[in-house]
């Protein structure tokens, strides 16, 4: 299914955007050395019930993870990148944390990811894993405009990352987006320019580049839901959930506020 939304649910779905922003914003300024995953799930699930909105993976189960989630947030720690199960574990010095998170308000969803390190080292891989992320979903935003096809977006994204150095893996990436969390058009994260489904204004896109620094190869760990590089190497993830507007896109998941 391809939702196009009116004006009404775009501007629903700017508001769903800016709480997951600020969500995740808050999110990072208490990710420090020592907080556990388990308090960063439990601050998102309390940030989302005040908002009277509701989580998209608390009862979240696709057919590749051992549903339901049962948790608020995605934390994907260093070799850990996608679906990252919350589990008892203190952030250390240098870890490179990705949160993910999705949620939905007034029958809106919006989705986004942020990558960043704990502490004050910064690792030379970490960095660089998360600045070809960064790159790629802002040359993915800027391929995203009425008339323009999803292959123009995954081409633009896997060119910074192929550039950068990286493989590149095409089992997940990004997705429609509207009154439910996962849609078509399904989006690689590499492609053929001028092939795919045709963009229009009102189409909400959640655009996801990530990499692993050495390998295209997953392992799933035994939590039936974390998916790890197979080599051990730094990963990251950096999205956005846009909407295609008459003349390009519009960013929906920016934060609202500043945040230490």
């Amino acid at each position: 299914m391809i939702e196009i939304l009116n004006p009404a649910e775009l501007a629903r779905a700017k508001e769903t955007g800016a709480l997951v922003a600020d969500i995740l914003q808050a999110l990072k300024s208490r990710s420090t050395v020592g907080t556990n995953l388990l308090d960063l799930d439990r601050w998102a699930r309390s940030m989302i019930v005040d908002a009277g909105a509701q989580s998209c993976y608390v009862d979240y189960e696709p057919s590749f993870g051992r549903g339901p989630f049962g948790h608020y947030i995605c934390t994907a720690v260093n070799d850990a990148v996608l679906h990252g199960l919350p589990y008892d574990y203190a952030l250390a010095d240098g870890d490179l944390l990705t949160l993910d998170l999705a949620v939905s308000k007034r029958g809106v969803a919006a989705d986004s990811a942020i990558s960043f390190i704990v502490g004050d080292s910064k690792p030379p891989e970490s960095v660089a894993v998360i600045s070809a992320t960064e790159r790629a979903l802002n040359a993915g935003i800027a391929a995203a405009r009425p008339g323009a096809r999803i292959g123009d977006i995954s081409y633009a994204i896997g060119s910074v990352l192929s550039e950068a150095g990286y493989p590149i893996n095409t089992e997940f990436g990004g997705h429609g987006i509207g009154s439910t969390m996962h849609q078509d058009p399904h989006v690689p994260n590499t492609g053929r320019p001028g092939r795919g489904y045709k963009l229009r204004p009102g189409l909400l896109l959640a655009l996801e580049p990530w990499v692993m620094a050495d390998t295209a190869e997953l392992i799933t760990d035994a939590d039936g839901w974390t998916l790890r590089s197979a080599t051990g190497c730094r990963t990251a993830h950096s999205e956005h959930t846009i909407a295609i507007t008459s003349d390009g896109a519009e960013i929906l998941t920016l934060p609202t506020q500043a945040h230490s």
